[in-house]
Formats: structure tokens, sequence, C-alpha cells
């Protein structure tokens, strides 16, 4: 798959999430509210427009709960129709649609009756599934849930802030009731879907580090990954593939037998994440998961580097995707690849991370692409990744 992922539901104008709701509150920690976003509710047209015209193949987005049942029990005919039409509009682009159903945001009613913690959360996802089964037909993919691990943690990230993702803190650890009503409304929505179309490739995407774990410390570490991550990816073992979406690595080690993840050294090259730039993280995160998930293929659904440099973004691309086919020549069974993001979008509450292919105004909306976006679509028509790259022209060479 040459392929791209415009990123979380379009958060403009989204008044009925849970979202709206924390970037709105006196003490949140989001920096900025989105406002009107990037607008790509109304311009998703002209999106992927620059992605079939780039030579890509793939399109991955999601559908907002939010928007489908913006008040409990109360369907939009509207925006399911909306969602149709953009459904539409890829397969006449000769762009294939994967769908995401849950990426992070809930409708705000949900969340106020305790979220995924609180009885009948499961019920009330599997029947916003059910309502969104009518638009499926002509998709291949579907994306149950973005990220489960993170949404399991998120209550942690909210009071912390999303700081607490940088090198040198210990991860949040995920809410055991959360993850586990995350799980079976996957397990539930899987069976859901695949009764409606059986051929559909249903899935769900794990947010998945290149843990590298230091001598010594294989004991405790394993405990602390496998709560953070492998039990997520294990939840994946019948499925049709499971998603990989990492930006870079952590180092574990132990300090009075605690595990601690250590800081890059001080004269690494950082991201405007603050996250260590290691493209290479790729590679070692699709061993990890093929590792724990047995014979499931493997698609990344996300990968990128937040940077106002685009000839640093085709470099980390390229040495990203070359540890990605070490890992396919070593027998990782990967099946696609989806780059992180189209568009520079709302990122954690800021506008300042900026990992998108394409340029946007906020004022007018105007689309820029960048250099890195006819570099990577040069990659999706060749299907070949030359061994070096020309990071000033954006080029092969």
């Amino acid at each position: 798959m040459g392929s791209l992922d415009l990123g979380p539901p379009d958060r403009g104008g989204n008044v009925a999430s849970d979202w709206w709701y924390l970037e709105h509150k006196p003490d949140t920690f989001c920096q900025e509210p989105s406002g009107d976003a990037v607008d790509s509710y109304h311009r998703w047209d002209e999106d992927m427009d620059l992605m079939a015209q780039a030579g890509l193949t793939d399109y991955r987005f999601s559908i907002e709960w939010a928007r489908i049942e913006p008040t409990e029990g109360t369907f939009s005919p509207a925006a399911l129709h909306h969602y149709r039409q953009m459904i539409e509009g890829a397969l006449q682009r000769g762009l294939r649609p994967m769908i995401t159903l849950h990426h992070f945001s809930n409708p705000l009613w949900f969340s106020a009756r305790g979220s995924w913690n609180a009885a009948g959360a499961v019920d009330r996802f599997t029947r916003y599934v059910r309502n969104v089964l009518g638009i499926l037909h002509g998709v291949g993919h579907v994306c149950t849930i973005n990220e489960p691990n993170m949404v399991a943690a998120f209550r942690a990230i909210a009071e912390r802030g999303p700081e607490t993702l940088n090198d040198g803190i210990p991860e949040p650890e995920p809410d055991p009731g959360c993850a586990e009503a995350l799980i079976e409304a996957h397990h539930q929505a899987r069976r859901i879907l695949k009764e409606a179309y059986p051929d559909l490739q249903v899935g769900w995407s794990v947010a998945v580090q290149d843990f590298q774990i230091a001598a010594g410390a294989e004991q405790e570490a394993a405990e602390y990954v496998r709560r953070r991550q492998t039990v997520f990816v294990e939840a994946a073992r019948d499925d049709d593939w499971i998603g990989v979406q990492t930006y870079t690595r952590a180092r574990l080690d132990t300090e009075a037998g605690q595990v601690v993840r250590r800081s890059p050294d001080p004269s690494a090259e950082r991201t405007l994440t603050g996250w260590e730039y290691y493209p290479a993280a790729l590679g070692g995160a699709v061993r990890q998961t093929a590792s724990a998930v047995g014979t499931v293929p493997v698609i990344v659904t996300e990968n990128g580097v937040a940077t106002s440099d685009d000839t640093l973004r085709v470099r980390y691309t390229h040495a990203a995707l070359s540890a990605l086919l070490e890992a396919m020549d070593d027998g990782v069974d990967v099946r696609g690849y989806f780059h992180w993001s189209l568009l520079d979008n709302y990122e954690w509450g800021s506008w300042e991370p900026t990992f998108g292919l394409v340029a946007v105004d906020r004022t007018t909306f105007a689309r820029s692409p960048k250099p890195s976006l006819a570099w990577l679509g040069s990659l999706a028509r060749s299907g070949h990744l030359p061994q070096a790259v020309d990071v000033r022209a954006g080029e092969g060479s």
C-alpha cells in the first residue's frame, strides 16, 4: 500500500465530543482550542485529490462517533450520509479506504456517563457500530479502535499533560478496567462487522514503541511492556491484521527494582514533540509486534515525524522504511504502510508539532503540498525504495 493517514477525526466544530469540552476547560492541558481545525470535514475532496494526484493508493480516515450520535440514542442521517460520501469519493479516485471507528474522542454524553469504565459502555459502542454498518459497503479494511492502550491511559495523561509521554518519565499505565472494556468492545465490534461483511478485513491499531531493554532488566521490563503494550497486541490474535503505530524508541532499565525509562543522550536530535529522532524504531516495533501476535499480518497504520524541516521528514521516512524492509526480509509479514499524516493538524492540544506532508493555512484553509508528498507518491508509484535520498530535492537517487 502506498498510503496516507489524515489523522484523527477533524476536530473543527465537533462540539458534541469530549475533546471539544476538554479543549475549553479552564484547567485543560491543551495549549489552544482546535477551532475550525483544518476543516477536513468540508474539504475532504481537496485532500483526496492531493493524494490521488500524488500517486498514493490507500487512505485511512476516521468516522467520528460524536457527529453520528451527538446525543445518546439519536443518530444523524446527515452525518452518516457525509461519511458515505467520503467513502464513495475515495473509491472514485482509486483510493482504498481504511475506516477507523474510534480515534480517541467520544461523544460527550458517553464520557459524562463514565466513558469506558461505565456499565454498559461496550453495548453503547456496539450500538454505534451497528448503525454505521450500512455505509461500509465497498470498504476493504476497518480499524475498530485506534491506540486502545493510549485510550486506557488517557485519564492519567490528561491529568499530567502529554509531556508524560516524553523520554525519561515512566509512561502512564493503562487503567485495567478500561483496558478490559476496550478489548471486549473490539472483539464484539469485530464479530458484528464480520457477520455483515465476511470479507472485510478487521483489526485495531496499537501504539507500539520500540522498547530496548538493558541487560539485567529483562524480567521487570517484560511486565512493564506487557501492561502497556503486549496485552493489547495479544488481543488481536484472531484479527485479520494488526496496526502498528510508532515514532521513536524507549530505553528501559531498572533502579532499585523499579523500571525507569532512560532519556536519550543530551546530544540526541529531538523532534517538535520532544521525542528522540529515531526512525529505526519502526523496524523494532514491527518485530516486537510480530513476536507477540503470532501469524497475524502487520499494517503500519501510523509513522512519521514532527518537524518544520521537510527535508528531515524525507530523511526520517526513508530510514524508517529501510528498517521496515529489513524486518520484512527477516520474515515479518507486513501488508502496508500509512504515513502520519497528510495535513499539519491539531496534535494533543497544539498546532506546533507539524507532521504533515501538506501545510495548511488556518485562516484560508489553503493546502500547500510539501516536497515530501511528491516523494512519497513516487515511492507508491514505483514500488521501490531508493538506496539514498537527495533530501534537498526530496527525490530518490
